[in-house]
């Protein structure tokens, strides 16, 4: 099984840590998992719906033909086309269907247990051609991570996506011609895909859109996400920040919060207590250590700050007997706007 696994510590030295962008480091939190690579086949009048999977990340491209996709809580439906390509990290439930107007079947009446590799043909195939990959995300704080990302990202065919092109060309052929190897080579193929598109989405995002996304490609405020990240533990503070990236406090402090719907320090704090579970989740490190590391000069303060952006102090978090993590601080929990 492959995994996307970036090795990522609040206590890395900051030289190693400045090498990673954030996009790199959120994918390295979620550690995606890709465990099925498969291909769907469809022909004449079909209509599916997809249940909604929980910590599931799927990544498709459109290799022939033309399909509608429905994601749900999204108002608009996406046409795809041939060469586009579309990323789901939601797990949201949605709807594949040829013609908008047609009563969907459950997607699991039609599916059989999915077969790495393999291809589903409805209705005899020829009208649409999917393949893609499914991802594993784990982590107790992933639907934390998973809404910093928009719920739908759809990339139209343009001929400068050679990367994103190859990539799914092999990944087909691969499917198409089985040879020695080939599971793990579409596996791979599949990470690739997953952040050749999102890499894709981020570049093409409008200074007027907002969210994450949109953020992380704003010059300005990008640059004062990527600092943050770069050095979690530093004092961070509204003046520091607004002269990393050259504007004055007040301007700053206003586009920050238009683009990502909290203010700076908030952002500050929580990304401090993503990196804090994930060390939490997977490491014995002592709070003792975990509190300085992340810019906190006693245990108290950290569990203070912790407790009130996961809603549990974090020796609860740690136990593994928390309450899930849908039931975090309401204002800690960021929809992706794009």
């Amino acid at each position: 099984m492959a995994t996307i696994h970036l090795q990522r510590s609040a206590n890395i030295p900051s030289i190693i840590r400045r090498l990673m962008d954030p996009l790199s480091e959120i994918l390295s939190l979620l550690k995606p998992q890709s465990h099925i690579s498969s291909g769907f086949d469809a022909g004449g009048d079909w209509s599916l719906h997809f249940a909604i999977h929980d910590d599931v990340m799927k990544c498709y491209a459109v290799i022939s033909g033309g399909c509608w996709l429905m994601v749900d809580e999204t108002d608009v439906p996406v046409r795809l086309e041939a060469g586009d390509c579309f990323v789901l990290p939601s797990g949201r439930p949605f709807r594949l269907t040829s013609d908008l107007t047609l009563q969907s079947m459950d997607s699991k009446s039609a599916f059989p247990p999915a077969v790495p590799g393999g291809v589903v043909t409805i209705n005899g195939g020829g009208g649409l051609l999917l393949v893609g990959s499914r991802f594993a995300i784990s982590g107790r704080n992933a639907g934390m991570l998973l809404r910093m990302l928009p719920p739908v990202v759809h990339l139209h065919c343009k001929m400068d996506q050679a990367a994103l092109r190859w990539s799914v060309e092999r990944m087909r052929e691969e499917m198409r011609n089985a040879q020695p190897g080939g599971h793990l080579i579409a596996q791979h193929l599949a990470h690739m895909m997953l952040v050749q598109a999102l890499r894709l989405h981020l570049a093409e995002q409008k200074s007027t859109d907002v969210g994450w996304f949109a953020a992380l490609a704003d010059r300005q405020i990008g640059a004062a996400i990527a600092a943050i990240h770069a050095e979690p533990a530093r004092r961070w503070n509204l003046l520091d920040l607004a002269g990393q990236v050259g504007m004055s406090r007040s301007v700053f402090a206003h586009r920050f919060k238009e683009k990502l719907g909290e203010t700076p320090m908030d952002y500050v704090t929580r990304w401090r207590m993503l990196l804090a579970a994930q060390r939490l989740e997977n490491s014995d490190d002592p709070i003792s250590s975990i509190a300085p590391d992340l810019g906190y000069e006693s245990e108290s303060a950290f569990s203070t700050a912790f407790k009130r952006v996961m809603g549990q102090p974090p020796r609860v978090f740690r136990s593994g007997l928390n309450a899930p993590l849908e039931q975090v601080r309401p204002e800690f929990q960021r929809p992706a706007a794009e």
